[in-house]
């Protein structure tokens, strides 16, 4: 199982990810419910919304990685 401090060093290695890429996601981080939730679950990273622009960048971003 993976623990909430998991989650949120992913989260922290995603979004310095994005930003050598030039992205940021405002609404990053690990999904609230999961810091109240009494069953194990698995940690889920909210990405959140984002405009035209930075879905853009991150397409691009994407793109270029998968050559």
């Amino acid at each position: 199982m993976h623990s909430p401090s998991e989650a949120d060093a992913c989260a922290e290695e995603l979004r310095a990810a994005l930003a050598a890429h030039g992205i940021t996601l405002p609404s990053l981080g690990v999904d609230l419910p999961l810091f109240a939730s009494r069953c194990p679950t698995r940690p889920l990273i909210t990405l959140g919304n984002c405009n035209l622009l930075t879905a853009q960048a991150l397409t691009a971003a994407l793109r270029k990685g998968a050559e």
